[in-house]
C-alpha cells in the first residue's frame, strides 16, 4: 500500500482534523422503494441555502430544472438511461457537485455519456445549471435529493462511473457518522454499479483520507488501482480541476485522488 507522507501506511493516519461547525438543518430519509434495496437509517446535514437567488439564477431555476430534473418513481426501478433522449453508452454519477464544474466538464468531454449529478445545496445547483446552459449539455440530468434514494432506486449494474470529490469531511469524531464515504453507502454503490465501474473520491483532509482507505479497501467489492505514490497524490490527466482543489492548494492543504474498480461478480 502506498506511504503517505508523515504517518506511515496512508490506511493508519490519524491526523489533526480541521474544525467545522455543521449546521442544525437535517432531513430524514426514505425507506427505498419497494421491493429496492433499501436506503440506510440517516439524514441530511448542512444548508440547502446560503444566499437569495440572482434573477438569472430564479430563471434558471425555474425553466431550466424542470426539465432536466429527476424525480423517482413511486414503485419499481428507475432506469437511468431512459433520462437521456439519445441513449447513452454509459451513465455515470456525481454525488456531491458543489458548483458542477467538474460534472460539466466531464458532460462536454464525453457526449457519448449520460450524466447525473445529484446535490442538495441551492446554490450549487443553480450554479451547475448555468454550466449546463452555457455548454448546452443535453446529458446532463440533477437530482436535488439525498443521493442514497436515488442509489436505492438505480438497477443493479447501471452506473459505469462515480465521483464523490471533496465531500465534507465532518472532522469531529461526533460527526463522523455523517460522513458520505461508509460502509452503508459503498453498499448501494456496490450494487448500482457494473463490474469493472470506477470510482472516484477525492479529498484535502488527511483525516477523511485514511477513513476512505479504510472503508474502500475493507469492502469486499472495491479494489483500489494505485501502485504507487504519484497514482494518489496526482490527478489524472482525464479528472478536471476545480475551484476547490485550487483553493485547498492556497491553503495548504494537499488534495489526494483515489480510484477504485468494482470487482466482478462471482
Amino acid at each position: 500500500m502506498a506511504d503517505f507522507p508523515g504517518s506511515g501506511s496512508i490506511s493508519s493516519a490519524n491526523c489533526a482534523a480541521r474544525s467545522r461547525e455543521p449546521s442544525s438543518l437535517s432531513r430524514k430519509t426514505g425507506e427505498g422503494l419497494p421491493g429496492e434495496r433499501s436506503v440506510p437509517p440517516g439524514q441530511l446535514y448542512g444548508r440547502r441555502r446560503a444566499r437569495p437567488l440572482r434573477p438569472g439564477q430564479r430563471r434558471l431555476q425555474e425553466e431550466l430544472l424542470p426539465r432536466i430534473a429527476i424525480e423517482l418513481p413511486q414503485s419499481g426501478p428507475l432506469d437511468p438511461r431512459a433520462l437521456f433522449a439519445n441513449t447513452a453508452d454509459e451513465v455515470w454519477l456525481e454525488i456531491g457537485f458543489g458548483a458542477g464544474e467538474h460534472l460539466a466538464a466531464q458532460a462536454e468531454r464525453h457526449p457519448e455519456i449520460g450524466f447525473i449529478g445529484s446535490e442538495v445545496f441551492e446554490d450549487g445547483i443553480v450554479r451547475a445549471l448555468g454550466e449546463v446552459a452555457r455548454g448546452g449539455l443535453g446529458n446532463v440530468r440533477l437530482f436535488t435529493d439525498d443521493a442514497r434514494l436515488l442509489l436505492a432506486a438505480l438497477p443493479p449494474q447501471s452506473l459505469g462511473r462515480v465521483f464523490i470529490l471533496f465531500p465534507d469531511p465532518w472532522p469531529k469524531r461526533r460527526h463522523h457518522k455523517r460522513r458520505l464515504v461508509a460502509p452503508a453507502t459503498l453498499d448501494l454503490l456496490a450494487a448500482a454499479m457494473t463490474d469493472g465501474a470506477e470510482l472516484r473520491l477525492a479529498t484535502d483532509d488527511r483525516d477523511y483520507l485514511a477513513w476512505m482507505l479504510e472503508h474502500a479497501t475493507g469492502h469486499p467489492d472495491f479494489v483500489w488501482l494505485a501502485r504507487r505514490a504519484a497514482d494518489w497524490r496526482e490527478r489524472p490527466e482525464d479528472w478536471p480541476a476545480t475551484r476547490y482543489e485550487a483553493k485547498a492548494r492556497a491553503a495548504g492543504r494537499t488534495p489526494a485522488f483515489l480510484r477504485f474498480t468494482r470487482r466482478p461478480r462471482g
